[in-house]
């Protein structure tokens, strides 16, 4: 049977699998058998090299074009093993661009030994204080990546194993307050795209790759009741229902072009990452004068504002999405530790102990 492209012939075999043969170009009694997933690019140089008469040759792998049992090979095995858990739903493509980004400092000599010296370890990560968070990730993943070498016998020891982070976390993104958000919105007008960005996280304390998913096609009506209901983007995230409050639709039809997702990039398209998103959000921020605030800190800003009016924390968390009680656990002590102390105060008060 032919299918798409002239010449190409698919052949079903008695155990079910599928090949695909090519007649070459004015050769009718000639056919060629390819390979690879049909319509990939490795599918399609090899119909052309077919249709020309030639037998193509398949293309290697990645780790087959590198020295056996050499770091090359190992980073690249590792690789397309991710690209099939990402395949399979099981590992995002996100996660794999991070590993990838990283793990991509260990091929610069590619032939090296595949098992680095914990020492010489250390040294790539003093090189790095500059970056300390990144020179951390980077240990990291160099673990994650021998941890799954150990499994399988490719090397015997993981001597990224325990290496000290060099790491301090700070405070994180600081929270906005009202103050902020009101001179946001005098710098982003009713019906822009940071306009709408700015409600859909205020009124629904999403995170900022979620924007890049959500729309209308999530609303809902739950018990009556106008409604949202979506599960976030971030691994282990638990689904989010909340109501659609009249100024988060008011806002989200606010917008003269009307289209997949509540906030649109150029052409009318969602944007491609939260990356993007976050990077053009940042430069809303930059354009109300608000510098040092980030898309994060709304988000943060919300989950004080919840626990200082009382919210427990099972309800932050519902409405954040947070799948273990200690993460939202982090907004409602800071407010208990405060009524705590000022109740305590004010009995060493009512006793007269200092005076």
């Amino acid at each position: 049977m032919k299918i798409d492209f002239p010449g190409l012939i698919e052949q079903k075999l008695p155990s079910g699998t599928v090949i695909y043969r090519v007649r070459p170009k004015g050769q009718h009694s000639k056919r060629i058998q390819i390979s690879g997933e049909f319509g990939s690019d490795e599918f399609i140089r090899q119909y052309w090299i077919a249709r020309r008469g030639e037998k193509p040759e398949q293309e290697k792998k990645a780790s087959e074009q590198e020295a056996p049992k050499s770091i090359g090979w190992l980073v690249q095995s590792y690789f397309e093993y991710l690209e099939e858990r990402v395949k399979a739903g099981t590992t995002s493509a996100k996660t794999v661009k991070k590993k990838r980004n990283l793990l991509n400092r260990l091929i610069v000599e590619p032939d090296r030994k595949m098992l680095i010296p914990r020492e010489k370890l250390i040294e790539m990560q003093d090189k790095m204080g500059s970056t300390p968070a990144q020179a951390d990730a980077l240990m990291e993943a160099v673990s994650v990546m021998y941890d799954w070498a150990v499994e399988r016998r490719y090397i015997l020891e993981n001597t990224a194993k325990g290496i000290k982070q060099i790491y301090r976390k700070g405070e994180g993104a600081t929270p906005w307050k009202a103050a902020d958000v009101k001179k946001f919105f005098a710098a982003h007008k009713y019906g822009s795209k940071p306009y709408i960005a700015m409600n859909v996280l205020l009124w629904t304390g999403c995170r900022i790759e979620d924007l890049t998913i959500l729309g209308r096609k999530f609303e809902c009506v739950i018990e009556g009741i106008e409604a949202l209901r979506w599960t976030p983007l971030k691994r282990g995230s638990s689904e989010v229902s909340l109501p659609l409050f009249a100024p988060l639709k008011a806002a989200t039809r606010s917008a003269t072009v009307q289209g997949n997702t509540y906030v649109l990039g150029r052409g009318g398209n969602p944007y491609a990452s939260g990356d993007a998103m976050s990077a053009m959000f940042k430069h809303w921020c930059r354009d109300a004068g608000l510098n040092e605030l980030s898309a994060h800190g709304v988000r943060k800003g919300l989950a004080e504002v919840l626990a200082e009016m009382g919210c427990t924390q099972y309800e932050i968390m519902a409405i954040l999405g947070h799948s273990e009680a200690k993460t939202s656990e982090i907004y409602t002590r800071r407010v208990e530790r405060w009524k705590l102390a000022q109740g305590a105060m004010e009995k060493v008060t009512a006793t007269g102990a200092w005076f």
